[in-house]
């Protein structure tokens, strides 16, 4: 997420660098370039893998003849895969570094596209986006938090943005390519291996993170890192400092790693953390990245304007969210993601009013699409925004990297059960009566944030840190004044 360059760089994967004091005062250099590139590329791939699935599907049940049940699965997957990713990369980038657990990232990204890609039965495909899955879920979790320890402070923030924004233009190249129907599955999801060996072939040139190589007893090798990626005969004698400081600090602290979570104190920020993670999938909006498509042909829609919709969906999300990331430091996380949740309730009501009332004909297509665009318009510039800034924020330092962890490991396994069992919902209750359904989700997480979330916005990471030291993590609280 973006951040002053003067303040903590905030990444969507969960981790904060503090910035200290000191102003590194370096420039832009080339491989820093490259470092927000393989950033950009592994957040590309994210969206891409996860939109892909959504106009491939039809293809695929036509090419299987198989079900909603095998057409749940095959979506899912990939999911179940990001939840052991993001659980197992989130260990291995302490123990081996950033570097190391990009690259191997990167390989995997490659090999499960193409394997998928190759898949001769659903069971293969489900297999194949298992092992995609692992990439994404380890991208999340490495990806920016490698870009925001290389940056120059001064660009930190801009730089780990475009994990975020990647994101969304890789949603929006997926629904394009669905849309295009001329597009061969196989081919569609086999794309992905190119932009993947490009990940790879960058990281071999690149250098560990500084940071983590303080933390592993290498100072030496640090230093040779930082000089590689700051301009020819730049002093980084004052960030060496800083970063020993910060690596100290870690090494103190009293309160650390999964262990730490277990604190009663530390309790209401995973609470906070882990239900927040929770409410951005049930928002719905999982279930209109993968599965509008196959909601709208089964309702009538044709294949050519259900994938239509489909691409106005993905550039709405990327819109929206860069309208979200511009004004979200302005207009307050608490108050943004509480002003947005209504919208989207409403939305989801209306739309599944057309359903249940039998007003789906082709006189209703227009408003039935203009309240699609209107729901991912509210969910995606606000509650999605937070899922993953606020495990940026909330957990004490030395918790942060496992709190990080416990709150994608809820978002991705949300994201899987809603994605294993929403078309086996729409059957049993209907396609109007489950937009109900989720349009009730979204008022149990006003109500849960309400109640819960303090207004982080303006607060330095310290002062986080200390209220909830104090016991007062409450949204009072913090309305209360420093």
């Amino acid at each position: 997420m973006a951040s002053s360059p003067e303040g903590p760089a905030r990444t969507p994967a969960g981790t904060v660098q503090p910035d200290p004091g000191h102003d590194d005062g370096g420039g832009l250099t080339g491989a820093v370039v490259v470092v927000a590139l393989v950033s950009a590329i592994s957040g590309l791939l994210y969206g891409y893998d996860t939109g892909i699935i959504s106009g491939a599907l039809l293809q695929i049940s036509d090419e299987f003849g198989i079900g909603s049940g095998w057409e749940q699965v095959i979506a899912a997957s990939i999911l179940a895969g990001a939840v052991v990713g993001a659980l197992v990369c989130s260990r291995l980038s302490e123990r081996r570094g950033r570097r190391t657990t990009l690259l191997i990232v990167a390989a995997v990204f490659v090999v499960g596209a193409l394997a998928a890609s190759l898949a001769r039965d659903p069971l293969t495909l489900s297999l194949a986006r298992v092992v995609l899955g692992f990439a994404v879920g380890g991208a999340t979790q490495t990806a920016p938090v490698y870009v925001a320890e290389l940056a120059p402070s001064r660009y930190r923030g801009r730089l780990v943005l475009f994990f975020q924004i990647a994101i969304g233009v890789g949603i929006v190249i997926a629904t394009i390519v669905g849309a295009t129907e001329s597009v061969d599955w196989r081919l569609a999801i086999g794309a992905a291996a190119v932009p993947g060996a490009l990940m790879l072939l960058f990281l071999l040139r690149l250098p560990d993170s500084p940071r983590w190589l303080v933390k592993a007893g290498q100072r030496d090798r640090a230093q040779q890192a930082l000089e590689g990626v700051r301009p020819r005969g730049d002093d980084v004698s004052g960030e060496m400092r800083d970063i020993d400081e910060l690596v100290e600090a870690e090494r103190e602290a009293s309160t650390s790693g999964w262990r730490g979570l277990r604190e009663a104190w530390v309790r209401p920020a995973l609470v906070v953390g882990c239900g927040l993670a929770i409410f951005t999938q049930l928002s719905g909006i999982e279930m209109i990245v993968y599965y509008s498509p196959t909601i709208l042909t089964d309702n009538g829609f044709s294949d050519s304007a259900a994938l239509r919709v489909s691409v106005a969906l993905g550039v709405t999300y990327l819109v929206t969210q860069l309208i979200g990331l511009a004004i979200i430091d302005r207009v307050g996380r608490r108050r943004l993601t509480l002003l947005t949740l209504p919208g989207a309730a409403l939305s989801l009501i209306v739309l599944g009013s057309f359903f249940v009332t039998g007003n789906d004909g082709d006189a209703q297509v227009p408003y039935i699409i203009a309240t699609l665009i209107a729901f991912m318009a509210f969910t995606a510039g606000g509650i999605q925004l937070m899922g993953w800034l606020t495990g940026s924020e909330i957990y004490p330092l030395a918790t942060r990297e496992a709190g990080a962890a416990a709150q994608s490991a809820s978002l991705w396994g949300t994201n899987l059960l809603i994605t294993l069992t929403l078309l086996s919902t729409i059957e049993t209750i209907g396609t109007g009566q489950t937009f109900w359904l989720y349009a009730g989700f979204n008022i149990a997480a006003f109500v849960f944030l309400y109640r819960k979330m303090p207004e982080l916005t303006g607060r330095s990471l310290e002062q986080i840190e200390g209220k909830l030291s104090k016991g007062q993590f409450r949204p009072a609280d913090f309305a209360r004044g420093r």
